[in-house]
C-alpha cells in the first residue's frame, strides 16, 4: 500500500498530466524510483529527490509544501519533528540546509536508502556553472570542479552518449566474495548488526548509489565493453551537478598508467592532476603544490578507471596500496582481473561492489531503430534493424544465443554496429545474421572492429577544432598510423597517448642518435651560414660547420643520453611560463640551485668543446703531440670557464623569469603543446642573447685573466663577437632540441617518425581528426583509444602486417 508521500506524488503527477516516464525524464529521477515511491516500496526519499520532483512538476508554493511535508517522517505522536519542518523561504526550498539529515529516520532506524545515510549535500556551487556566476571562484577546488565539468560535458557530446539517448547501463550488487564486510562498508561500531545494501540501479542513479555507501568506496565491475568508462563519466557529471561546496571534486584517472612500486598513490594522483592542469603545479599555502594539497586534504575524489589495464604483476601491489589508504574512491575493472588480485591479497577495504549487467533485446529494440535515418514516405515504418531484431526474438529459447545476440549484449559492440550499419545506409545489418560467415562471437567482434576504421574514415570532416580544414586521411594509411600508435602504447604499457612520449616507441639508442644527428645538422647549418657571412669563404665555412656541428652533436647527444636515456626518462612538458616584463611575485625555482647546476654543466661542456676544438685546429698546423695536447687543455680551460659562467647565469635568469601557469591552462593535448612551444620560444629569446653576450664578453675577460699564466693567448674582438653569436644561437638550439619536451617532439615526432613512415607529417591534425571521428578520446592532456579492445585489435594487426609488409619500418 502506498504511503502518504506516494499518494501525494501520484495525485500531483496525475494533475500535471504526466506519466511516470515523462516525470522521470523531466526530473532526472529514474522511473524505478518514482514507481517505488508511488507504490510505497520506497519510503523516506532523499530531500534532493523530492526537490527534483517538485521542480519537474512545477508545483505552486502550497503544493510544494504539501509534498515536502509528506516526505518528512512523522514521530510516534504523528507530528513532524521540529528540526525537519519545511523551510519557508523560496531560496531555502531549493536545497535542504547543509548538515541536516533530511533523509534519516529521527529514531535512528535504517531507511530504504541504507543504514547510516550521510547528510544531504550542501547546495551545489555556482562555480560549476560559470555562465551564471560573473565572478569566477578563487578556491582551487572550485575552479577545478568547473574545469572538470566543462571537460566531461564536451567529452560526453563528442562520444554521442546522448544521441539519441544513453544506452541502458544497469548493475546489480556484486558477489559477496568481491565485497568487504558490510559492517566495514557501513562504518558500524563493534557488535552492531550489518544489513547489506540493495545497490541495484541504472545509469542515472550512479551518483545517488555512491552517496548511499557510508564508506564512500565503490568498485564497478564489468566485462570488456560493458560501459564502465561511460558510467564513470556519468558519475562525475552527476556528482558535480549535485555536489556541495564541502564535498570533494571527482576526477577521472586512468589507473592503468600507475606503477605502485615506484610512486605512491597520492603522489601519482598529484602528478596526473598536474599533467592535465599544469597550473596546479604552483606552490600552495605550504611547500607543496596546489595539486598535492588538494589530494592530501581530501578535496579530490579519485575515479580510478581501468584497474584491469595495470600490468599483470602490478595488480596485487596496486590493490595493497589502495588498501593502505582510506581515501574515498571509485574503482572500475573487469571482473576476472579484479578477482585474481583479490585472490592474491584481499578485497578493496570498506568497498562495496557492483557488477554491470548485459543489454537485453528490449534495449536493442528501443535504441537501434532510432539511430538510423528516417525512411522515405513509401514505407515510413520500415527500418533496417527490424529484420535483425525479429530474427533475434524468434530464436528458440532452448538453443544457445546466436553470435550476434551474444555480441550485442555490450554497449561497445552496439556502438560499433551502429557506426557501421546505422550511420552508413549502404550497409545492411542483416548480414550480421550470417552464421556461416560469423560462426562465433569472436569472429563477429573482429568483423566489427575491422570495419570500424574504414567506416569512420569514409567521410571528410568539415573542420578541425582549431578552425582549419581537414586535409582528409586515407583509411588504409590511417589504419597503419593508428596501428603504430596502438603498438607504441602496448610497448609502453600505458593507455595514455601523450604527445611528448610518442618518440619513446623508438629504441633508446635510436632516440639518442637521431637527436644528436639532427642537432648536429641544425647547429652546423647555423655556424656555416654565419661563418660564410663573416668571411665569405665557402671552404672555410663548410669546414668550420662540419667541425662545430659534429662536436655539438656529440656533446649534446651525450647530454641527452645522460639526462634521459640512461635514466629511462623523457622530457616532460613545462609547468611554467616566462614573464619578461616584470619579475613574477612567486617563482617555482630559486636562483642558487640553477646557478650551481648551470655552472657545473656548462663548465664540463665548455672544457670538452674547447679541448677537442683546440686539438683539431692545432693538428692542422703541427703534428707535435705535446703541443696539440697543451693547446687543447688551454682552450678547454678558457672555454670551460666562459661556458660555465654563461650557462649558470643564463639558467639563473630563466629561473627568475619563470612563473606558474594559470590554473585553467592546458586542458587538452593541443593547448598543452601550444603552451610548451610558447614557453620554449620565450626561453630561446632569453637564452640566445644572454648566453651569446656572456660568452662573447667573457671570452675576452678570460683571455686577459689567463694571459701569461698558461702561455701567450691570441684572441681578437672579432673572434669574440663571432663566438658569442654562434654560441648564443647554437646553445639555444641545443638546449631546446635536447632538454625540452617540445624540442624532442619536434625532432622525433614531427621529423623522424613521419620520415620513416610511422606517422603522418601533420601529427596533431591527424590525432584531432581521429578524436573527432570517435577513434580516440581525450583524457585531459592526453589521448586514449576509444576502448582498450580497439587498441589491442589495432596493435595485433599492426604487428602482423609488420611481418609481411616491407614498407613498415621495424621498431
Amino acid at each position: 500500500m502506498a504511503g502518504e508521500f506516494g499518494e501525494v506524488l501520484r495525485r500531483l503527477r496525475t494533475a500535471a498530466g504526466l506519466t511516470q516516464e515523462e516525470l522521470a525524464e523531466r526530473s532526472e529521477v529514474s522511473v524505478r524510483t518514482i514507481r517505488g515511491l508511488e507504490t510505497g516500496k520506497r519510503t523516506n526519499p532523499r530531500m534532493t529527490t523530492v526537490q527534483q520532483l517538485a521542480n519537474a512538476l512545477a508545483l505552486r508554493p502550497r503544493e510544494r509544501e504539501e509534498l515536502l511535508r509528506a516526505a518528512v517522517p512523522r514521530g510516534q505522536d504523528g507530528e513532524q519533528p521540529a528540526a525537519l519542518e519545511p523551510v519557508p523561504s523560496a531560496e531555502a526550498e531549493a536545497w535542504p540546509e547543509p548538515g541536516t539529515e533530511a533523509d534519516a529516520d529521527p529514531t535512528g532506524a535504517p531507511t530504504d536508502d541504507g543504514p547510516g545515510d550521510p547528510p544531504a549535500p550542501d547546495p551545489p556551487s555556482t562555480a560549476l556553472h560559470p555562465a551564471a556566476d560573473p565572478h569566477p571562484p578563487s578556491d582551487p577546488a572550485e575552479q577545478l570542479a568547473a574545469l572538470v565539468t566543462a571537460r566531461w560535458q564536451r567529452e560526453e557530446e563528442q562520444r554521442q552518449v546522448q544521441d539519441p539517448f544513453p544506452l541502458p547501463v544497469r548493475w546489480e550488487t556484486a558477489p559477496e566474495a568481491l565485497t568487504d564486510h558490510w559492517a566495514n562498508i557501513l562504518r558500524l561500531p563493534a557488535q552492531a548488526t550489518a544489513h547489506p545494501l540493495g545497490l541495484d540501479g541504472e545509469l542515472g542513479e550512479i551518483a545517488a548509489t555512491y552517496r548511499r555507501i557510508p564508506s564512500r568506496r565503490l568498485v564497478v565491475l564489468g566485462r570488456s565493453g560493458s560501459g564502465k568508462t561511460i558510467l564513470a563519466l556519468r558519475f562525475v557529471l552527476d556528482h558535480l551537478r549535485t555536489r556541495g561546496t564541502s564535498e570533494p571534486v571527482p576526477v577521472i584517472f586512468s589507473i592503468g598508467a600507475w606503477n605502485p612500486t615506484t610512486i605512491t598513490l597520492r603522489d601519482w594522483l598529484a602528478a596526473q592532476l598536474t599533467r592535465d592542469h599544469p597550473g596546479y603545479a604552483a606552490r600552495g599555502r605550504g611547500r607543496e603544490s596546489l595539486a598535492a594539497e588538494l589530494v592530501e586534504s581530501g578535496r579530490i575524489l579519485p575515479v580510478l578507471d581501468g584497474f584491469d589495464e595495470i600490468a599483470d604483476g602490478l595488480r596485487r601491489p596496486a590493490l595493497e596500496a589502495l588498501n593502505a589508504t582510506t581515501l574515498p574512491l571509485v574503482l572500475t575493472s573487469r571482473p576476472a582481473e579484479y578477482a585474481a588480485a583479490v585472490a592474491e591479497t584481499d578485497v578493496l577495504t570498506a568497498a562495496a561492489a557492483i557488477r554491470l549487467t548485459d543489454l537485453t533485446l528490449d534495449d536493442l529494440a528501443a535504441y537501434l531503430p532510432r539511430t538510423t535515418r528516417k525512411p522515405g514516405r513509401e514505407d515510413p515504418d520500415a527500418n533496417a534493424w527490424d529484420p535483425v531484431l525479429t530474427a533475434l526474438r524468434e530464436q528458440p529459447g532452448d538453443r544457445p544465443d546466436s553470435p550476434l545476440a551474444t555480441v550485442l549484449k555490450t554497449p561497445l559492440m552496439v556502438a560499433l554496429a551502429r557506426t557501421i550499419y546505422s550511420d552508413t545506409p549502404d550497409h545492411d545489418p542483416a548480414s550480421l545474421l550470417d552464421t556461416e560467415r560469423f560462426g562465433s562471437p569472436e569472429k563477429l567482434e573482429d568483423h566489427l572492429l575491422d570495419n570500424f576504421i574504414p567506416t569512420v574514415y569514409r567521410h571528410r570532416l568539415h573542420g578541425s577544432s582549431s578552425g582549419g580544414s581537414h586535409p582528409g586521411f586515407d583509411a588504409d594509411r590511417a589504419r597503419h598510423w593508428l596501428g603504430y600508435l596502438a603498438h607504441h602504447l602496448t610497448g609502453l604499457k600505458t593507455p595514455d597517448l601523450a604527445w611528448w612520449r610518442l618518440g619513446n616507441g623508438l629504441r633508446r639508442s635510436t632516440r639518442t642518435l637521431v637527436t644528436a644527428v639532427l642537432l648536429a645538422l641544425a647547429i652546423g647549418l647555423v655556424d656555416g651560414a654565419i661563418s660564410f657571412g663573416v668571411n665569405g669563404r665557402v671552404t672555410g665555412a663548410l669546414l668550420d660547420a662540419s667541425v662545430v656541428g659534429l662536436l655539438a652533436g656529440l656533446m649534446f647527444g651525450f647530454v641527452h643520453w645522460l639526462t634521459y636515456t640512461a635514466k629511462g626518462k623523457q622530457a616532460a612538458p613545462s609547468a611554467v611560463r616566462l614573464q619578461l616584463r616584470r619579475r613574477p611575485g612567486a617563482t617555482v625555482w630559486t636562483a642558487g640551485p640553477r646557478l650551481v647546476i648551470g655552472t657545473l654543466g656548462g663548465a664540463v661542456f665548455g672544457f670538452g668543446y674547447g679541448f677537442v676544438v683546440g686539438m683539431v685546429i692545432t693538428y692542422a698546423v703541427t703534428s707535435d703531440l705535446s703541443i696539440i695536447v697543451h693547446v687543447g687543455l688551454v682552450d678547454g680551460l678558457v672555454f670551460g670557464s666562459v661556458f660555465g659562467v654563461a650557462t649558470g647565469l643564463t639558467f639563473c635568469l630563466l629561473g627568475l623569469l619563470e612563473t606558474p601557469l594559470d590554473i585553467d591552462s592546458a586542458v587538452n593535448p593541443r593547448s598543452l603543446l601550444t603552451t610548451n612551444r610558447g614557453t620554449v620560444t620565450t626561453q630561446l629569446l632569453v637564452w640566445a642573447p644572454t648566453f651569446g653576450t656572456v660568452v662573447g664578453f667573457g671570452s675576452g675577460v678570460a683571455v686577459d685573466v689567463l694571459q701569461g699564466s698558461v702561455g701567450p693567448l691570441v684572441w681578437t674582438s672579432e673572434a669574440a663577437a663571432l663566438l658569442g653569436v654562434i654560441s648564443g644561437l647554437g646553445g639555444a638550439i641545443g638546449y631546446a632540441l635536447t632538454l625540452t619536451a617540445w624540442g624532442q617532439w619536434l625532432v622525433l615526432t614531427r621529423i623522424w617518425l613521419p620520415l620513416t613512415g610511422r606517422l603522418p607529417w601533420a601529427v596533431v591534425t591527424f590525432l584531432e581528426d581521429a578524436y573527432q571521428r570517435g577513434v580516440l578520446r581525450q583524457a585531459g592532456a592526453v589521448y586514449q583509444f576509444r576502448h582498450a579492445r580497439l587498441q589491442q585489435h589495432l596493435a595485433r594487426h599492426h604487428r602482423s602486417a609488420a611481418l609481411h609488409d616491407d614498407f613498415i619500418a621495424p621498431l
